[in-house]
């Protein structure tokens, strides 16, 4: 059967993505019987199970792949000066800007990056390039009114007022507050974590010491971070509650390059082990700078409103265990006994240096629902036929397989839950016996489940099921003995982990 893939490109893929989230259980909009709650959202049954799955592959190839990598969960609260040492007391602010017409508020720097990105589409990326690098000299430079003026000279208008009557241009904190203590004036002003890396870097001694870790290692947490984000859009995208997983690597001075392009690599290769495709996938490398980096990149992957950042590889020096170590006055520093070939001595001690990847969960978790969601059109004239599918892989699929009894009669129900009751410790089935077979495997190719089990009469005689493959719709005959050990190699962590 002929079948043609409708390109997601196509108008309005991210409405439907939306409400296919929605509608299937993957996403909600937090507080939703209130009217909800902006840029915040809840995961449902399908989408927890999803954004699970990314973590967990996230963290089995960074702890289980590599011996020298390990795992911390750090609390989201911490000492008030952590944020000080870090710098984000000081300089973790966005540069905002509002129209006066629209009452609506901006970034200033992303009016300017999508101005060049609109270039870029109309053919004219030189131009496009160089606003971009003049956009990171005046932000590098702090002059805020030269960035308004750069907005006003290139014409660029409120997407909902449609003027250009703009106010100055100002620094916005992104952290959230709050107080710590039970009696008012015993309170103290804390921080919610505006990212995790810190409480690994808090960490670093205490995990070296424990662990009796040798440089080069790596510490890695999943963690759930917060930032009042000036615009908060582009559904799981930007959010003021998100999840990062980030991998902090200790290294010896000196060798950051070698590991920073390392680290590249491996982590754009996880991303294609996920199945997006690389024609979807690219470096871009800071024009920018942050505080603490001496090399930065990110990986972006094309959703349908364009090119984004999935994840940051920084190189970001000894910065932060050296503002840990001044500020905090406890040595945060590493006894080398390796043997420097220069000197024929011991490297001794020092502040390591270290390489950050750092990915969004949400916003993987949002490109790989990107990615999935495949609108196909098979046949021709009066036979047509439209299907809708998550083209997920097996393995990050929220649900593996569905067991689906054709009757509700004649036993097959007590047949079915005994597949059922078999494979669920070995992997997330479902059973269902509502409405015709048609409907339900619609249904589990809605959200995405890789293979359906129909058992029939012919499962009562001889102990056989049919599979059914979500993508290609094929079906094949399989004993039931057979089912365990088919289903969990299709499924394994282990097809994405070997492609790394």
């Amino acid at each position: 059967m002929e079948q043609k893939v409708v390109a997601p490109a196509e108008a309005g893929i991210m409405k439907k993505v939306v409400a296919h989230a929605k509608e299937y259980g993957f996403v909600f909009p937090s507080s939703e019987i209130y009217d909800g709650l902006a840029a915040v959202y809840d995961y449902g049954q399908m989408g927890v199970e999803l954004k699970n799955n990314i973590k967990t592959v996230w963290y089995k190839a960074m702890t289980q792949l590599n011996d020298n990598i390990v795992g911390i969960d750090a609390a989201i609260f911490m000492h008030p000066l952590t944020w000080k040492a870090s710098g984000h007391v000081d300089g973790f602010s966005d540069p905002m800007i509002d129209n006066k017409d629209s009452k609506k508020r901006y970034r200033a720097d992303v009016l300017v990056e999508e101005h060049a990105a609109a270039l870029e589409a109309a053919g004219k990326k030189d131009e496009g390039d160089a606003l971009v690098k003049k956009l990171a000299r005046l932000l590098e430079a702090n002059d805020l009114k030269a960035v308004q003026d750069l907005i006003i000279q290139t014409g660029i208008k409120c997407p909902v007022s449609g003027t250009a009557n703009w106010t100055e241009v100002r620094q916005f904190n992104l952290m959230f507050s709050t107080q710590v203590g039970s009696v008012a004036e015993d309170t103290s002003l804390i921080y919610l974590r505006p990212e995790t890396a810190q409480g690994i870097f808090v960490n670093f001694l205490n995990v070296q010491k424990t662990g009796r870790m040798k440089i080069p290692f790596g510490i890695a947490q999943i963690g759930k971070a917060f930032r009042n984000e000036i615009v908060a859009r582009q559904f799981t995208f930007r959010m003021r509650e998100f999840e990062q997983m980030e991998m902090q690597f200790f290294i010896r001075p000196g060798t950051e390059m070698e590991w920073y392009n390392k680290w590249k690599e491996v982590r754009m290769k996880w991303h294609q082990a996920l199945g997006l495709p690389t024609n979807k996938l690219r470096f871009h490398d800071h024009e920018k700078l942050a505080h603490y980096a001496n090399a930065a990149v990110d990986i972006e992957f094309e959703f349908p409103f364009g090119f984004k950042e999935m994840e940051g590889i920084h190189s970001r020096t000894d910065f932060d265990l050296g503002n840990h170590q001044e500020l905090s006055k406890k040595k945060q520093q590493y006894f080398d006994n390796d043997i420097d070939e220069a000197t024929g001595k011991p490297y001794g001690n020092y502040v390591p240096y270290v390489v950050e990847t750092s990915v969004g969960a949400d916003r993987c978790f949002l490109a790989v629902l990107c990615n999935a969601y495949t609108e196909e059109v098979s046949g021709e004239g009066e036979q047509q036929k439209e299907r809708t599918y998550l083209k997920l892989h097996p393995a990050l699929a929220p649900i593996k397989a569905a067991i689906l009894p054709i009757t509700k009669k004649d036993g097959l129900p007590e047949k079915a839950m005994e597949i059922y009751n078999e494979l669920k410790y070995d992997v997330k089935v479902t059973y269902e016996d509502k409405d015709s077979i048609g409907k339900r495997y619609t249904r589990n190719d809605l959200i995405g489940t890789p293979f359906c089990i129909a058992v029939d009469h012919q499962t009562l005689e001889d102990n056989t099921v049919t599979i059914r493959h979500r993508d290609s719709m094929e079906q094949e005959r399989v004993a039931i003995s057979d089912l365990r050990v088919k289903i969990r190699k299709a499924t394994s962590w282990k097809s994405i982990l070997e492609k790394l």
